[in-house]
């Protein structure tokens, strides 16, 4: 049963150098979109009582309130939901925020990536530094108490020293979530043709990482998951649902969503989205283990890691002696808890090739 959603906003005023995401910079179709995107939920969703929602893109906060009231209104909600909008810092209004806050939307989340200003022209971003301090303090006052801010390390032109300023503004925005995730350069973004010049190895990337992890942990953030930090109570509880290995729904244009074992997508062309919402791109059910493996390697990347007893329990599997052979062989980069197995710090680190072991198993 799927008691999270995922509705993705694919409109942006134009996309970052950075980016691959599926976004359109064709803001006319928004009212259309709205208009598929409604029915759609009126159809597939089953009436479950929902803990998260998350509005993703693209940037949703181009859409005027309104639309979000909409949106929601579709949904029932358990007590205490956590709704998030992904916004970015420019063109934000006190008046927008609140607004937006009224609608029933508790969590924000703002796309900040740099607090330097060459680098934020760089990477295309087109919001100043002073426009995420303002951004921040809007938020505030329109009466969000949980915030959150994404930064991006390995960017061009970017020092380690340069990334500690980043954490040490981060930080005394006292916001209670902060997101900071390596420099991807995927098909489909403009760097991918032209690549940037002075992009940090992946040895800086790794210092990167961990001065990250050090300062965070300094000021009191938790560091719950591979890429997210939280202060106490604060933790992502729609991303947490992914990590868990949960159900969710997907509406909207190339959103994705897992329910009844089956993971499926939404056509990646917005015209055809808002001809045929409800059309899905589905995947054969998950077998058992491939669920197991999903287990896996969703769950090591919390800070937590996985319940080797439940892996017992759940999939009739003896954890340690299937993947034998890769515990001795990475046994610096794991660490045990109790009842759980997790990745060190520097585990966090060669993460991927490690996980990608466990598939191959």
């Amino acid at each position: 049963m799927a008691e999270s959603v995922y509705v993705h906003i694919p409109f942006c005023r134009q996309k970052c150098n950075y980016c691959s995401f599926i976004s359109f910079t064709n803001k006319e179709y928004i009212e259309n979109y709205i208009n598929a995107l409604l029915p759609e939920i009126s159809e597939r969703y089953q009436c479950e009582k929902i803990k998260t929602l998350y509005f993703g893109g693209g940037t949703p906060s181009l859409l005027s309130p309104d639309y979000f009231e909409k949106i929601l209104s579709k949904f029932i909600f358990c007590e205490n939901p956590e709704i998030t909008i992904e916004v970015n810092p420019e063109y934000l209004t006190l008046e927008y925020l609140k607004n937006v806050f009224e609608t029933g939307i508790n969590r924000v989340s703002i796309g900040v990536q740099s607090f330097n200003q060459k680098i934020l022209e760089i990477i295309g971003r087109k919001h100043s530094v002073s426009d995420i301090f303002k951004a921040v303090e809007f938020a505030k006052s329109a009466g969000f108490k949980n915030i959150s801010i994404d930064l991006i390390y390995g960017l061009p032109e970017q020092t380690l020293e340069d990334f500690e300023k980043s954490i040490n503004e981060a930080v005394s925005l006292e916001v209670n979530h902060i997101s900071s995730y390596g420099l991807k350069i995927d098909e489909g973004s403009y760097f991918y043709k032209n690549k940037p010049k002075s992009l940090p190895d992946s040895d800086m990337q790794a210092d990167m990482y961990l001065k990250m992890i050090e300062n965070l942990g300094n000021n009191g953030f938790k560091h719950y998951e591979i890429s997210n930090f939280a202060k106490e109570g604060f933790e992502s509880k729609h991303n947490l649902n992914y990590w868990n290995a949960k159900e969710y729904y997907g509406f909207g244009c190339a959103a994705c969503g897992y329910e009844n074992k089956i993971r499926y997508s939404h056509e990646n062309l917005l015209e055809n989205y808002i001809n045929n919402p409800v059309f899905l791109i589905k995947e054969p059910p998950l077998t058992e283990q491939e669920m197991l493996e999903e287990y896996i390697f969703l769950g090591l990347r919390k800070k937590e890691g996985i319940n080797i007893s439940y892996i017992k329990n759940r999939f009739n599997t003896d954890f340690y002696s299937k993947y034998e052979n890769i515990l001795n062989k990475y046994s610096k980069y794991f660490e045990k808890n109790d009842d759980f197995l997790n990745f060190t710090d520097e585990g966090f680190l060669i993460s991927n090739i490690i996980l990608s072991e466990f598939i191959e198993a």
